[in-house]
Formats: structure tokens, C-alpha cells, sequence
């Protein structure tokens, strides 16, 4: 029973910090931008999400309903702030640097954190009700929420999602055309700039998917966001920049590493994480799944 603990807990927690990594692995393949803005759009996504539920609630309407808002309200808020970063500002900046993108991406997450504060104010806001809908499962000593059981479900439709819509579909094999040779992709016809759109726009969903659905666990408050940009970078530097196989090995790996520490040493927890980093990259400086690139001459 304490191997299943470990086991279920490690899950659970690799569950959400896959979602929250994919998006920003995603964007770097493609865009081959350290999007530092994603922690914001998590934040958005569980403020938008914490809020509407509980005005959904209050509304009388039927329980189950709020697991409908729960998933639209993060898609169309990720959507919308998205759009408006990457049209507003990261067209303006393509071709440059990636130091200089990390440095601007970084300027619009501490925008973004002033944004949602002048929106939503300082105060904490607790969407509960969705967590204690789906009620709880008994493992012999053991109890589990169903409704962080649900999210590790969640995980793997979205990981079962991206590969296939990477290998299987026409939209897919074309973007991976752009991620592995940008300059043929132009000659080849294929609008670049729409691909960027598409891309970014569904990095944030993703990234805003993740604060919606831990919103119902926590307490949503300001700098939220910021503890999550440090996990998903240290996720995808394990698993390899770009790779979305290397963001769910990545994710499971620390995953499992936290539950464990949680359990048989709870005072090494925050280290723990740069600790399975570190190792990794000790070995494979590029990450686990990194992409071979070619030498331009």
C-alpha cells in the first residue's frame, strides 16, 4: 500500500505538470521560443476558471455543468491572451535572438501578473465544488480523490491527442516539417505565420487548461504562475526542449521523485526535482528525447 501511495501520487502530480509542460514545449519546437509568459496563462487560465465556477454555482445551475465551464472557460480564456501576446507583441520580435526572446516573453509574464491582479484583485479565490463532486476512492488504509484520479485520465487523452494529431494528421506532418527546417517550409508553400498562430494559441491553451483544472485543488493567488514556470522548464529540460514524448517521461520522472520524497523524506521535496534534473543532464546534456539537429555549413 505505501509503494501504491507513491505510485498514485507521483501520477497524479506528473499528470498536472504535463499538461502545464506540453504547451511550452510545444511552442519551443515550433516557434523555438522559452515562452517565460506560459506561467501566466496557467494563472489566467485557474483565475477565469476559480471564478466562473463559483458564479456558476451561485447561479443554482445543475452541479455536473461546472465541469463544462471548468474546460471551456480555460480554452477561451488561453485563447484570447494568446493571441493578443503573440499578434501584440512576439510578431514584432521574430528573428531575433532567443535570448532576446526569453527576455521579452519574461517582460510580458510580469505584465500579465499586473494584469491579473488590477482584474481580479489580491484576494484568494476556491472553486471546490468541482474536487468534491466526484467524491473519493478507498484503498484499503488508503484514500484517493477521484477527482485527481480523473486528471491523470485527462493527461493521457492529451498526450494520446498530441501524437496523434503529430503523426496522423495532414496539419501535423506539415508542422513538423516547420520544426525541423523552417527556411523549407517557406519554399515549400506552407504559411509559417499561421503555423506561429495555431501553435502559441494552442500552447496557451494548454498552459491555461492546467491552472482551470487545478483550480478546483487550491487556492488560487497571485503568483501563482511563477512556481509553474519553474517546474515546466525543469520538465522539459529533462525530457529535451521541444519534445513532447520527453515532457511526459520528463513529467513522469519527477513525478514519481516527488511522491517518493514526500513519503520517505519529506525535507528534501524542493530539492528533489533539480536534483532529478541535474542527474539527467549530467548524463544527457541535451535532455532525454532532445531533437537531432543538422549543422548548417
Amino acid at each position: 500500500m505505501f509503494v501504491l501511495a507513491i505510485l498514485v501520487d507521483g501520477l497524479i502530480y506528473a499528470s498536472w505538470l504535463f499538461i502545464a509542460a506540453a504547451g511550452l514545449t510545444l511552442i519551443y519546437g515550433v516557434m523555438r521560443i522559452l515562452n517565460m509568459a506560459h506561467g501566466s496563462f496557467y494563472a489566467v487560465g485557474a483565475y477565469t476558471a476559480a471564478s466562473l465556477v463559483g458564479w456558476y454555482f451561485s447561479q443554482g445551475h445543475p452541479p455536473w455543468g461546472s465541469f463544462l465551464v471548468l474546460v471551456a472557460s480555460a480554452i477561451v480564456a488561453g485563447a484570447i491572451t494568446a493571441l493578443a501576446v503573440e499578434r501584440g507583441i512576439l510578431r514584432l520580435m521574430y528573428g531575433r535572438d532567443e535570448v532576446v526572446m526569453i527576455l521579452v516573453t519574461y517582460g510580458v509574464l510580469l505584465i500579465l501578473e499586473d494584469v491579473i491582479k488590477l482584474i481580479w484583485g489580491v484576494q484568494s479565490y476556491v472553486a471546490f465544488q468541482p474536487y468534491a463532486l466526484l467524491g473519493r476512492t478507498k484503498a484499503g488504509p488508503i484514500t484517493f480523490a477521484n477527482y485527481d484520479l480523473a486528471l491523470i485520465a485527462v493527461a493521457g487523452l492529451i498526450a494520446a491527442a498530441l501524437w496523434w494529431a503529430l503523426n496522423r494528421t495532414r496539419q501535423g506532418k506539415l508542422l513538423r516539417v516547420v520544426i525541423h527546417d523552417r527556411e523549407v517550409a517557406v519554399a515549400l508553400g506552407i504559411n509559417v505565420t499561421r503555423v506561429f498562430i495555431v501553435t502559441f494559441m494552442l500552447g496557451g491553451i494548454l498552459g491555461a487548461l492546467a491552472g482551470a483544472l487545478t483550480a478546483p485543488g487550491l487556492s488560487v493567488v497571485p503568483g501563482i504562475g511563477i512556481e509553474v514556470i519553474v517546474l515546466a522548464f525543469a520538465v522539459v529540460v529533462i525530457g529535451g526542449l521541444g519534445s513532447v514524448a520527453g515532457a511526459l517521461v520528463g513529467a513522469l520522472l519527477v513525478g514519481i521523485a516527488r511522491a517518493a520524497a514526500v513519503h520517505l523524506m519529506p525535507q528534501v521535496e524542493l530539492f528533489v526535482i533539480y536534483g532529478v534534473m541535474a542527474l539527467v543532464l549530467a548524463v544527457r546534456p541535451e535532455g532525454l528525447f532532445a531533437r537531432v539537429v543538422a549543422r548548417k555549413i
